[in-house]
């Protein structure tokens, strides 16, 4: 698969990524890519019918039970803060969305 990769098809993966890209970047991004697809092509081979399936790298679980315990009271939170909005409660922010 690898060694079918052209530039019409990087030219493609450029178009659907809306990316203009010069010809000597085509020329590169095709050499590189194929250097991928060759890479998971080996990667592919690799016999792993010995290895037991994993869900997770970590088989203990390493996370702390989750326990409620007292938080920083509202005032002191709100003193450190640069707009707040102390009547509230709140935290005030700067609009993000318009």
């Amino acid at each position: 698969m690898a060694s079918s990769l052209t530039v019409a098809d990087v030219e493609r993966i450029a178009a659907l990524a809306h990316l203009e890209l010069t010809a000597e970047e085509k020329a590169l991004f095709t050499r590189q890519l194929a250097d991928i697809l060759a890479y998971a092509e080996q990667v592919q081979a690799v016999d792993t019918s010995g290895v037991p399936a994993t869900a997770h790298v970590h088989a203990e679980r390493s996370e702390r039970e989750d326990e409620p315990r007292p938080s920083l009271p509202r005032e002191e939170a709100l003193a450190n803060a640069p707009d707040p909005a102390p009547d509230a409660g709140l935290f005030r922010v700067p609009r993000v969305i318009t």
